[in-house]
């Protein structure tokens, strides 16, 4: 992936030049069109390269650069003391468009927004109400349904696990759909494949507390695999990566990573077992925010993702597709069609 305009809040102000040089920063009583020709984009701090959703947001923007030629730049938070800082720099960038990546940054959305009503806001992952903000979510649990359902069927043991990296909604809203579609292949083969990590009607299970500690990741992984789990679902950003290591390591054990495809973005040596991931369609969602800011049409009007409008999925299964039968895979196309025609609603109290 091109790391094309990145700049670390730590060294942000060394390389002020570099930060706006693809835009620089509006004058007073300035050209809209100058202003719409921009975008800056903060991550959280899982930083840019999280092969999750900071790093799919920037695919989008660099997305945009290529098919609108808008110019895009990220200032990447490494702490949470970066982050306020972060988004005013975005900001006072003169840019049309600011994109804030995750709940951490929400506060700051939210103050930066009221304080400048003429800029245009996206966060991703997350909810801010303000006239100028754009939420940019998914309804994860439904594609993590059909990811349940698949690890449900493809088990040997007849245990699988999740775990998140903390209890928010955005992480716990796979967490519902996993297990949610575990219960509904139980129920339609009369099997009792166990889900162990979460209690939806509890609403809690098994954390890491942080998404940067790829060992506790690891750690709780292990233990996972002791009680039989063989297939394991980690939200948990970078500290999924322990997850897969310790697939690796048990050998028979796969896992099912979350936002964008594992197998293209995790190194190589975690590809063998890569189940599926559930997928966030993030990049075409920051081409569309940007062609809308251009136009002139942005709304504050949620973008939900949805497997009807192609917002989440699950990934092809690679290297492990020979685990599902041809009749699972049936299965998994009709639980699919029914959800995208309401037959089948996956219901969830952190549902967007």
């Amino acid at each position: 992936m091109s790391l094309r305009r990145v700049v670390t809040f730590g060294t942000a102000l060394a390389a002020a030049s570099l930060l706006l040089a693809g835009c620089a920063p509006a004058p007073e009583g300035g050209d809209d069109a100058d202003a719409a020709g921009c975008v800056r984009m903060v991550t959280n701090s899982g930083g840019l390269e999280d092969r999750s959703f900071n790093q799919s947001s920037w695919e989008g923007l660099q997305r945009a650069e290529d098919e609108l030629g808008v110019e895009a730049e990220a200032l990447v938070s490494t702490s949470e003391t970066d982050l306020a800082p972060n988004v005013r720099q975005a900001v006072d960038s003169g840019c049309g468009l600011v994109v804030t990546v995750g709940w951490e940054l929400a506060e700051s959305t939210l103050a930066e927004a009221e304080a400048n009503p003429d800029v245009s806001f996206a966060i991703v992952d997350e909810t801010v109400d303000a006239e100028n903000v754009k939420p940019v979510v998914f309804d994860t649990a439904q594609a993590s349904f059909l990811a349940g359902y698949l690890a449900a069927g493809v088990s040997r043991t007849g245990v699988v696990a999740t775990f998140g990296g903390g209890n928010q909604p955005p992480v716990t809203l796979f967490m519902d759909g996993f297990v949610d579609g575990v219960a509904r292949y139980n129920e339609l083969h009369g099997a009792d494949v166990r889900a162990l990590g979460w209690s939806k009607e509890e609403q809690d299970g098994s954390f890491t507390g942080d998404f940067e500690d790829i060992n506790k990741g690891k750690v709780l992984a292990e233990g996972f695999i002791g009680q039989g789990a063989d297939v394991i679902l980690p939200v948990a950003g970078q500290v999924g990566e322990g997850a897969a290591a310790a697939a690796v390591e048990a050998g028979g054990v796969s896992v099912i990573w979350v936002d964008s495809d594992g197998y293209e973005t995790l190194p190589a040596e975690f590809r063998p077992v890569v189940l599926t991931s559930v997928l966030k369609n993030t990049q075409q969602a920051m081409v569309d925010i940007v062609e809308a800011v251009q136009a002139g049409s942005f709304t504050n009007e949620p973008y939900v993702g949805t497997l009807e409008n192609g917002g989440v999925e699950i990934a092809p299964y690679h290297d492990l597709e020979s685990l599902v039968t041809p009749g699972l895979q049936g299965e998994i196309d009709g639980l699919r069609q029914a959800i995208i025609a309401g037959e089948l609603v996956v219901e969830s109290p952190s549902a967007p």
